[in-house]
């Protein structure tokens, strides 16, 4: 597995959620929010070179970092 897609997709995702203002949203949203990303990824596939695991490592990893982005820093 390669390090980069995920730590920059983290980074990237955890500076947008922080920076999302309105929680209008319970939090069962979230929960529906993480398997609708989680099934997205794996419908993405990986990178042609990226064989190791079957879903797209990077977009997962930034949408994790969106979540927690925004459940810490969110204002």
């Amino acid at each position: 597995m390669f390090a980069g897609p995920i730590i920059f997709g983290f980074l990237l995702g955890f500076i947008l959620g922080s920076r999302i203002r309105d929680d209008e949203f319970p939090a069962s949203t979230y929960i529906v929010l993480l398997m609708v990303l989680i099934l997205v990824a794996w419908n993405i596939g990986p990178f042609p070179y990226y064989t190791d695991i079957p879903i797209a490592t990077g977009f997962a990893a930034a949408a994790a970092g969106i979540v927690a982005g925004k459940l810490l820093l969110g204002r």
